[in-house]
């Protein structure tokens, strides 16, 4: 039998069309398999609008409400019955949508959810602040099915405290105390700690990011436990061996079960060493969807600056915290005398790592030159780098920040693995005077330069690389054996994430 409905379409506020139910929703929980429907999805062109009912089937029922493409590679959220929720691959719809367009039948089809088969857990291991700031997306798609466990790697409140804010609150949290000692001590411990945590609360894959200590002790805990592992951020090379991040990240790769390469060439390292196509899918970066969330607007950001007593353009920005350079007295004294040289002002968003050995290796009148501040909250900092003529830095998340927020960083290392942003947004160089020669180089046209970048594609993606990851982690933990992107979801562009949406 034929029905139509009226339902709002997309943003255009043309509430009066009607189109053919595509798919019935029925739960399928375990009570008794009840088969009561809780939801509909509705096909109109080459758009899904997904109306699942909250009030369990009641007719004064608060409707939760979402127009997706028909080709969304994400995810849902759905209540079944009370209480329960189920999450549901929006691929899932894909092929009775299709079928309901090709045969142009009248007959609603009906999908069973499975909630067995949707309620697997995601436990993100993470311990420093750029981990939390990347992860956060993610957190926020797999929502409650998320489970966190934060090492505390490198725990300074203030800018722990201010992360957390920012965050969205998963299903649970787990929070560690791994104390600042050797390395290798602190990496033992925060194995053990995860170890201990993945034995107590069972999951279905562990999902570590980057190439931090916390990252290494998540991907071997996982691994021990022989639960499948997802590195996101990886296949990225600076093939120095004298970097130790360089040794945890080509661990992790190699153990991981998923590998989420942000970028072709991160791919392409990762098949030069052997590792199997199908272990890998090329996802985007996540601090493309972290930092569209936290940006401020022109008037905020204008407020942040006149707040510091700033204009945009009239300053440049430094973070430095690298051992590299502040571990190695002679290294950090190169930076801050070439700092103090530059002709604009510079204001230093102060890591504690730095503070510490800048008080050690008695510096502090160097220091004292510059503008020195508090470390910020996300959305300050951004606003920070957004409106400064020229970035001096040597963190790998501000080389993969510019390249959206289109400014220029002189990148203070002897290399770097994130070479994508070299020529065009970045210039890779060491501590000494090519640091002042370069700065003064994007200093001698600062308008021209911003409009050159702002033409520039970052090469970290666009869209939605969490939805692209969490499709990838849906094939991994269905059993598909190449949890590898499909031919689509390698687009550039991919729509925002069902639970970001809602």
């Amino acid at each position: 039998m034929s029905r139509t409905v009226g339902v709002p379409l997309a943003d255009n506020g043309d509430e009066d069309r009607v189109v053919e139910i595509a798919i019935v929703l029925r739960c399928g929980c375990d009570s008794g398999r009840c088969g009561r429907q809780v939801g509909l999805v509705y096909a109109h062109g080459s758009r899904l609008t997904l109306v699942n009912d909250l009030g369990a089937g009641q007719s004064n029922a608060t409707v939760s409400r979402h127009v997706v493409p028909a080709d969304f590679q994400g995810s849902a959220d759905l209540t079944s019955c009370p209480g329960t929720r189920t999450w549901v691959p929006f691929t899932a719809f894909k092929e009775p949508y299709e079928g309901f367009l090709a045969s142009g039948r009248r007959r609603p089809v009906e999908l069973r959810l499975d909630a067995e088969s949707t309620s697997d857990t995601i436990t993100v291991v993470c311990g420093t602040r750029p981990e939390l700031i990347k992860c956060g997306p993610l957190i926020r798609y797999f929502g409650e099915r998320a489970s966190v466990v934060y090492t505390g790697q490198h725990y300074d409140s203030a800018m722990y405290d201010q992360i957390r804010r920012d965050i969205a609150m998963p299903g649970s949290f787990h929070e560690l105390a791994v104390d600042r000692t050797s390395r290798g001590r602190q990496l033992g411990a925060a194995v053990a700690a995860v170890d201990q945590v993945l034995a107590a609360h069972p999951t279905s894959a562990v999902l570590v990011q980057g190439d931090t200590t916390s990252a290494l002790a998540g991907a071997l805990a996982a691994n021990a436990n022989s639960v499948p592992l997802v590195h996101v951020e990886a296949g990225l090379r600076s093939f120095d061996r004298a970097m130790p991040e360089e040794h945890n990240r080509v661990l992790i790769d190699h153990l991981a079960d998923l590998c989420c390469a942000p970028t072709a060439l991160n791919r392409e390292n990762l098949l030069a060493e052997q590792i199997p196509p199908h272990r890998v899918a090329v996802t985007g970066n996540t601090v493309v969807e972290a930092l569209r969330a936290a940006a401020p607007d022109t008037a905020a950001r204008d407020r942040v600056l006149a707040g510091l007593g700033l204009a945009p353009d009239g300053y440049l920005v430094a973070t430095i915290h690298r051992p590299e350079n502040v571990d190695d007295r002679h290294n950090l004294e190169l930076i801050l005398r070439v700092l103090n040289r530059l002709p604009l002002p510079v204001v230093v968003p102060l890591h504690p790592r730095m503070a510490r050995r800048v008080e050690e290796f008695g510096l502090d009148a160097l220091l004292a030159e510059l503008r020195v501040i508090e470390p910020q909250a996300y959305p300050a900092f951004l606003a920070l780098v957004s409106g400064a003529a020229v970035v001096v830095s040597d963190s790998g998340g501000i080389q993969e920040e510019v390249s959206v927020l289109k400014r220029p960083v002189v990148v203070v290392r002897r290399s770097t693995e994130r070479p994508e942003i070299e020529g065009t947004f970045g210039t890779l160089v060491p501590p000494g005077p090519r640091v002042r020669h370069e700065v003064l180089r994007w200093l001698d046209d600062v308008p021209g330069h911003r409009a050159r970048l702002a033409a520039i594609p970052s090469p970290y993606g666009t869209g939605s690389p969490s939805a692209r990851i969490a499709a990838a982690v849906r094939r991994l933990l269905a059993g598909s054996g190449s949890p590898a992107e499909s031919p689509a979801e390698s687009r550039a562009a991919v729509a925002v994430p069902m639970a970001a949406a809602t």
